[in-house]
Parts: C-alpha cells; sequence; structure tokens
C-alpha cells in the first residue's frame, strides 16, 4: 500500500511537472520580447555598467596626457625610453598636442602601476559583501549608493592628482570601494530576474555595457584630453554618472513582485521559471563546504587568469600602441577603443549563443566550458605573439581587436557559472569571484611596471608571455574540475512531514 502510495505520488509529481512546463511554455511565448521588463532591467544595468566601466577605465588614457610634459625630462630618456610613460615618442612634441595650462606630472612608472592598480583595492574589498548584503538589504540600494558614490567621488581625481600620489591613491582606493558594491550588488539582480532559458542572454546584455563604456572612455578621453584638458575627462563622466544613477533609482525594483509596471503575465513567468532554484527564505553560507568544493575554486582560479588578460588590455593598450608606434593622443583614443566595441559586440553574440545551443540539448556545463575556451585561449595566444610584430601596425591593432573581442565571451562562461552550480548563493560567489579577480587589477600595474622598468628592450614580451602562461593555468583547472550542476552544499535542504 505504501509502495503504491508512493508510485501515485511520483506519478501525480510527475505530471503536475509537465503541467508546470507546459504553462511555462505558454507563459513564456507571450511575454519573450525585447520589450518585457526584464530586458528592461538588462538594459539599465547595461547603463549601469557602461558609466562603471568608462570611470574605471578613463585613467588609462588620461595617464598618457598626465605624464607629458613641455620640457624634456631627462630621467625619461634615461632608464624608460620607449616605455607608456612616454606617449608622444618626443617630450618636445608635446606643445603642440596638448592644451596649455592642463596640470602635468613626472611620475615613474612604478607610480603609475600603483595609480593603476588602487582602484581596485577597494573593489576587492566590497565585491563579495555588497552581493551578500544586496541579498539583505535590497539591491536597488547597495548599487545606487555604489553608483553615485563613485561618481561623485571622480569629481575630485583632479584635485587629488595635484595634491600628490598618495592623496590620489587614496581616493581611488575609496572610489573603489563603491565601485566594488556595484559589481557585488548586481549580481543579486539575476537571483529574481533570470529564467534559467534565458539568464546567458540577460546577463550578457547587462555585463556588455562594461565593454561598451570602455570603448567611449577611451575614445572620447583622448580627445577630451588633446582638446581641453585631461581633468575634463573625469568630470564628465562624473556627471553622467550621477544621471544614470537617478534612472537606477527610478526604473530598477529588486523583484517582479515589487515591480508597479510589470504585467501579470511576465511575472508568474518570471516566478514560475524560478521556483524550483530559489526558496524565499534567505539561507546562511556553507562557508566550510564552498572552500571545499573544486568546482567553485575552479571558476574562481580561472576568473582570476581571465582578470589578468582583461585587465593587460583594458589597462596598456593605449600606452602600448602609444610606446610602440607614438602615435599623437587622440589618434590613440581612437585606436585603443576599436577592440572594446568588438569586445561589446562579441559579449552580446556570446550570450545568444550560449541560450541556442542549450536550446539543441547541449549540456550546460559543456556550454559553460566552450564559452571559457573560446573567451581564454585564443586571446592568450595573439597577446603571447604581438610583441613579435611590432613592425606592423595594421597587424598589431587588428590582434588586439580580435583578441578583445573574443575575451569577452567568457562572460557566458566563468561570470555566470556560480548561477549554475550554486543559485541560491549566487550573489555572494559572483561578486566572491570577482573580487579574487580582481587582485589580478592589483598585481598586474605593479608586476607589469616593474618588468617594464627593468627591461625596456623586453619589457612589453615579459608582460604579455607571463599573461599566456597565468591564463592558461586558470583555464586547464577549471576545465578539470569546473561543473553546472547544483553542488549539494548549495542545494535546499527541505523536511517533509507526513
Amino acid at each position: 500500500m505504501a509502495t503504491t502510495t508512493k508510485l501515485s505520488a511520483t506519478t501525480g509529481e510527475s505530471i503536475h511537472s509537465q503541467d508546470m512546463q507546459l504553462d511555462e511554455k505558454l507563459i513564456s511565448s507571450k511575454v519573450k520580447s525585447l520589450c518585457s521588463v526584464r530586458y528592461g532591467i538588462a538594459y539599465v544595468v547595461h547603463l549601469c555598467n557602461f558609466i562603471l566601466m568608462a570611470q574605471y577605465t578613463i585613467m588609462n588614457i588620461t595617464m598618457v596626457a598626465m605624464v607629458n610634459s613641455t620640457e624634456p625630462q631627462p630621467q625619461f630618456n634615461i632608464s624608460t625610453e620607449g616605455l607608456p610613460v612616454n606617449s608622444l615618442g618626443d617630450p618636445n612634441k608635446a606643445p603642440k598636442s596638448l592644451p596649455a595650462g592642463v596640470p602635468v606630472y613626472n611620475w615613474s612608472p612604478q607610480a603609475q602601476g600603483l595609480i593603476f592598480g588602487s582602484l581596485n583595492y577597494g573593489i576587492i574589498l566590497t565585491s563579495a559583501p555588497s552581493g551578500y548584503l544586496a541579498g539583505r538589504v535590497g539591491i536597488k540600494k547597495v548599487v545606487g549608493v555604489g553608483l553615485f558614490g563613485s561618481s561623485l567621488i571622480i569629481l575630485c581625481i583632479p584635485l587629488a592628482a595635484d595634491l600628490g600620489v598618495v592623496f590620489l591613491v587614496i581616493i581611488r582606493t575609496v572610489q573603489g570601494l563603491c565601485q566594488g558594491s556595484i559589481v557585488g550588488g548586481q549580481f543579486a539582480l539575476w537571483e529574481k530576474w533570470s529564467p534559467p532559458q534565458e539568464r546567458s542572454r540577460l546577463f550578457t546584455i547587462a555585463l556588455s555595457g562594461m565593454m561598451l563604456g570602455a570603448f567611449t572612455a577611451i575614445l572620447l578621453g583622448g580627445f577630451i584630453s588633446q582638446v581641453i584638458g585631461w581633468p575634463f575627462a573625469f568630470y564628465i563622466f562624473g556627471i553622467i554618472g550621477c544621471v544614470c544613477g537617478i534612472l537606477w533609482v527610478v526604473l530598477v525594483y529588486d523583484d517582479p513582485i515589487s515591480h508597479p509596471w510589470i504585467s501579470i503575465s511576465e511575472k508568474e513567468y518570471i516566478i514560475s521559471s524560478l521556483t524550483k532554484q530559489f526558496s524565499s527564505s534567505r539561507p546562511s553560507l556553507p562557508i566550510k563546504a564552498m572552500v571545499r568544493s573544486l568546482p567553485l575554486w575552479s571558476l574562481i582560479l580561472c576568473c582570476f587568469s581571465h582578470h589578468w588578460l582583461v585587465i593587460v588590455m583594458t589597462v596598456y593598450t593605449p600606452t602600448y600602441i602609444s610606446s610602440v608606434y607614438n602615435i599623437n593622443l587622440r589618434d590613440n583614443g581612437i585606436v585603443s577603443a576599436l577592440p572594446f566595441i568588438f569586445a561589446w559586440f562579441f559579449s552580446i553574440l556570446g550570450g545568444l549563443l550560449a541560450d541556442f545551443l542549450l536550446t539543441k540539448n547541449f549540456r550546460l556545463v559543456t556550454v559553460r566550458k566552450i564559452a571559457t575556451v573560446l573567451g581564454n585561449l585564443p586571446s592568450s595566444i595573439i597577446l603571447a605573439v604581438l610583441p613579435y610584430l611590432r613592425s606592423s601596425y595594421i597587424t598589431t591593432v587588428t590582434l588586439l581587436t580580435i583578441a578583445s573581442g573574443l575575451s569577452s565571451l567568457c562572460q557566458s562562461g566563468i561570470y555566470i557559472n556560480a548561477l549554475d552550480i550554486a543559485p541560491r548563493h549566487s550573489s555572494f560567489l559572483m561578486g566572491a569571484s570577482r573580487s579574487f579577480g580582481l587582485i589580478a587589477g592589483v598585481l598586474v600595474p605593479t608586476i607589469s611596471g616593474f618588468l617594464l622598468s627593468q627591461d625596456p628592450e623586453f619589457g612589453w614580451r615579459n608582460v604579455f608571455l607571463l599573461l599566456f602562461f597565468i591564463n592558461i593555468l586558470g583555464l586547464i583547472f577549471y576545465l578539470i574540475f569546473g561543473k553546472a550542476d547544483i553542488q549539494d552544499w548549495a542545494e535546499e535542504k527541505k523536511c517533509t512531514h507526513l
């Protein structure tokens, strides 16, 4: 009798599950639209990430102008000739290409590396806690405060630069604390807003704003610095950030239930699709189980190695092009920005491709690893051979563009993998993996500055070869231990009473 009851219950659950799936498909067919509220949320997060990355990247192009001087600087010609600090090749040409009256500084490559990395000090500290905090007190509050904070602080960068390297490092670290809350906090949105079958698309639409932000900041930053002076680059993107903060507060809500304009059909579709993954209660973090989880460590280490690649391209593309080809600041901005518009396009394409492969019955872990391989391996190889192809300007720019475009495919791989293996803790884990990855943001400028200072002739070769080996090691570890099924420590423990 007990067996019959169990069989009957199992059959009933199976029928109910089929009915649920049928209902989800019917609802999905009605609300699957680029004009739906959930896609609107993704577009707003796209804009948020646009300004986040623009504010993160703007120093990379303005630095080329900030270290120029209207008089020859012997210390550069003696020990750092050909390094990124000498952006125009000949300091005597500076008056012809930079506006008069704009402050310039005699910062060494090591000082520049410290300034570049300081933003990441703060981001590392707040990315993981903000993801957890957003799940507790609200995503809108955590990200909104971070967005306004970063935008107001960046307005103070020119003043901090005048006060000295120490003050500039401190204020950029504080800005990083604000940016870390944006990075970690936004991931909690997708626990509530992303149906599993659309997750890759929504996630990559949102994150692709970072690539567009880097493109815009480098493109306009070079132009602004050359025409009206580098301080205005910080003022402009600070004001735009405040406007984006207002839009965030008005348009974004923590979940479909609290959204005032969402349709009933879309609300039911999203909630029903997430019922199997999330509970209404906030779970405690199984820290010990997380520390012992090889699948989790594999994605964290791969995030670190891929961040190393991304940081090198983001921070050093303008300085590499400047040091090797000695082009003016405006043209440097145009050429350096080109790879990031391709990265923006490929990141969106990667999300669509990942969801398409899932509809063709590819295993989820296979899709995640394909995206990760395509985002890591070709880009690493391209950058490793780049120093040997200096004679061809067109080839160098083409290879940088291809490498940057392909690297963004990882957004459909490792960067969304935490939602697969631990959906109940994904906001914390995504923030944690980003924090660990951004350790590369501290190490890359420091180590690269040292390599470029010690070996002017082969410095770039050493920078790119080190990137290659680190990235390949992280990729191999992920391919061996990476998973895409919910881990035991992340499953909801249910108690049933008969």
